[in-house]
């Protein structure tokens, strides 16, 4: 027999809702036994006070889901179901460690970091109708699964785009697009041998560092001197990849001259399995010179692997990077992921391509650029009026950020978490150095971005700066 009542009450169930979690309820419980015969759905209906119909939804949902079967012209049997092993279901208790806090950055903080971009000028508009553009002229392409690389139009758009910008010497072919530099590099570093030796500049980019170590790759950082990384302990090393930031390295500013750069692809091109890595993540951004060519430029034995991104110019969150791949490793990469299912939003990088063409892209880069190059120059300004002696800023006129040494006697710790009390977004030099042997005592260095702090922020964010450093 079945015992349940309806509340035709209850807005928050339909009532074929209530009779499918009673019955399904009362199955699971063994309440009505395997292979018995349930009501007719005239039956049940008229014992409930309700419509067939809503008898009938319930039925169907149970026999989509397995827990009654139907037997033509005689009607719905129980399913002989099989029982959980631990009869009494227990509440779960989620891990603490797993735990997140969701927080809004925006209640009161005011941010120094490094990684973010000011979007407080880009034209919407114009995207916007770049977007419906792409929508009317590639409807075909939208409704299917994009190329493993992206489409090649985009391929085509950027490769033309770096050509002038950076000088980067490819075809379109050898460009792959895909939603950061992390999951691209992840992609060609797991086509690799095993014992791979990789080296990357100290202090450097925790984040490649971390997944080099992720991936079981053997990973050297290499301490900088005043060119860039260390050509000798290169040489020395001798790595299988080389990761490096030569145009504006990250964190410490410094432009790689064209001395160490030669010396840098001859070192590459002496033996058969050498690349570099040149990671040009804000290049578009300098200030009162021109753009310096990429190492790719200067490349005549195609041993550098080019990572470029949207992320500083347009915003991260498009998720829009690519890399550029020499013919051989390309040959390989399309052996091993022709069955790739593109990551990148293909309605945005269809835009992205028409953005480029119209020529917006280079508008704004170069509206950014002046707007960027007044905040750097209002921060430093205030800096230097607030710290007096206390402060030196190596200041590199490039990129998004620049970083400075203030005289304290606090350590990094303390300094952290008296920025959190201040609500002041900030990232040390601490956080780069790979090896985590940073000297501490009399003084902290501090990487300070200004992207996207507001002008008329920044004497209210360098007086929370002081209170951080004494």
């Amino acid at each position: 027999m079945i015992f349940f009542q309806i509340d035709k009450k209850d807005k928050s169930n339909h009532i074929y809702q209530q009779i499918y979690k009673s019955l399904k309820e009362a199955i699971l419980e063994r309440k009505i036994p395997t292979n018995e015969k349930l009501p007719s759905k005239r039956k049940l209906a008229e014992k409930l006070g309700v419509s067939i119909n809503s008898v009938s939804n319930a039925y169907e949902q149970l026999l989509a889901e397995g827990y009654i079967y139907a037997i033509e012209r005689k009607g719905y049997y129980v399913e002989n179901i099989t029982q959980f092993n631990n009869q009494k279901e227990a509440k779960m208790n989620f891990p603490d460690d797993l735990k997140e806090e969701f927080s809004k950055k925006d209640e009161g903080w005011l941010s120094l970091s490094h990684m973010t971009a000011d979007i407080s000028m880009f034209p919407f508009k114009e995207w916007m109708k770049c977007e419906k553009i792409a929508i009317k002229n590639h409807k075909n392409e939208l409704s299917d699964i994009s190329h493993p690389q992206g489409p090649y139009l985009v391929r085509k758009t950027i490769s033309r785009m770096i050509a002038l910008t950076r000088g980067v010497k490819c075809e379109p072919e050898q460009v792959i697009i895909g939603p950061g530099t992390q999951p691209l590099l992840r992609q060609v570093l797991g086509m690799q041998r095993e014992n791979i030796k990789a080296a990357i500049e100290n202090p450097g980019y925790s984040r490649i560092y971390q997944l080099l170590k992720d991936m079981n790759f053997e990973v050297f950082p290499i301490d900088l001197d005043k060119k860039g990384i260390d050509i000798k302990k290169v040489e020395a090393l001798n790595p299988h990849f080389l990761f490096i930031t030569p145009s504006h390295q990250f964190p410490t500013g410094i432009i790689m001259p064209i001395s160490r750069r030669i010396e840098l692809l001859n070192w590459a091109s002496a033996s058969e399995g050498r690349y570099i890595v040149e990671d040009d993540y804000d290049s578009e951004f300098k200030y009162g010179t021109d753009n310096i060519p990429s190492l790719q430029s200067l490349d005549r034995n195609q041993r550098v692997i080019y990572a470029g991104t949207f992320s500083k110019t347009i915003m991260p969150s498009f998720r829009i990077s690519y890399l550029v791949l020499p013919p051989d490793l390309l040959r390989e990469y399309k052996r091993h992921f022709s069955y790739w299912i593109q990551g990148s939003n293909t309605l945005n990088l269809i835009t992205l391509h028409y953005f480029i063409e119209s020529g917006e892209y280079a508008k704004h880069v170069k509206r950014m650029n002046n707007h960027y190059e007044m905040k750097r120059e209002n921060l430093i300004k205030e800096l230097k009026w607030k710290f007096r002696n206390d402060i030196k800023i190596k200041n590199v006129p490039a990129g998004l950020h620049f970083i400075a040494e203030f005289k304290t006697d606090k350590g990094y710790k303390e300094i952290e978490e008296r920025a959190k009390k201040e609500k002041l977004e900030i990232y040390s030099m601490k956080r780069f150095n790979l090896l985590g042997n940073i000297e501490e005592g009399k003084k902290i260095i501090l990487i300070i971005g200004f992207a996207n702090i507001k002008n008329e922020d920044i004497p209210v964010a360098v007086d929370r700066l002081y209170r951080v450093i004494y």
